[in-house]
């Protein structure tokens, strides 16, 4: 494996980004990891090596760059309550910044920068958390590029907003698979209901699970929501969707 960290030129600035693929210097099949609100560190970056050791070219860029390479914030001790609620706190107006037309002109700079790096064709994207959001509103903005979507322990995403992610499901043309976390206020029961209703309404390809006795976040090894049933769970359905969508 060889991995490194890569500078992606976009719109508003470079975002700093972690790479990871075969170290054989052939083209492989390109996966766009969009991280969780705690950022790029090493949970992320070994949850990246290990996508790549099934042979994908895998790009987990710095979502929130406009606020400083990674780490944008430093993380607080994460099993404190407090220090997380304040954390944040401090990260809300980061997160306010990926506006729709933001995230749509990052996630061009961010395919661009797959293919530039050996990753021909139509990517996958995984997204957890925040990040599942994100990658959502990427592969509507940009169908003909995004053959498939993961998202795991995400949240928001059925909202009372005029631009709540769920309303962008005719956008869509990838096939989707979404690991939904069955202790996560951020995506209760109805909402999950009225997500799926959109992604059918549309005509979209997609599965839903729930997974029991998870909490949001729980594939982050670094989190005190961290399951590893769980965290196995989305791999192995990770793992089928690559297969399936990103033929070799």
């Amino acid at each position: 494996m060889r991995a490194s960290t890569v500078d992606i030129v976009t719109a508003d600035g470079v975002a700093d980004a972690y790479l990871a693929r075969p170290d054989d210097g052939r083209p492989y099949p390109g996966v766009l990891f969009i991280m969780d609100a705690y950022g790029l560190r090493p949970a992320i970056e070994e949850m990246v090596g290990r996508i790549a050791a099934g042979g994908y070219v895998v790009l987990a860029p710095n979502v929130l760059y406009r606020s400083g390479r990674a780490p944008v914030l430093d993380l607080p001790d994460l099993t404190d309550a407090d220090r997380r609620a304040a954390f944040f706190q401090s990260l809300r107006p980061l997160l306010d910044e990926l506006t729709p037309a933001r995230i749509a002109s990052d996630g061009a700079a961010y395919l661009d920068s797959l293919q530039e790096r050996g990753a021909p064709g139509p990517v996958a994207i995984t997204g957890y958390c925040m990040g599942a959001r994100v990658g959502l509103r990427v592969a509507a903005a940009h169908p003909d590029r995004v053959a498939a979507l993961a998202g795991f322990h995400a949240g928001g995403l059925v909202t009372d907003a005029p631009d709540s992610p769920h309303l962008i499901a005719g956008d869509l043309e990838a096939e989707l698979y979404f690991g939904f976390a069955d202790q996560d206020p951020s995506m209760s029961a109805d909402q999950i209901a009225t997500f799926e209703r959109a992604l059918d309404e549309a005509g979209v390809t997609f599965r839903t699970d729930v997974y029991e006795g998870a909490r949001h976040g729980y594939t982050m090894a670094d989190t005190p929501a961290y399951d590893e049933p769980s965290r196995e769970r989305h791999f192995r359905e990770l793992d089928a969707l690559l297969k399936r969508a990103l033929p070799r």
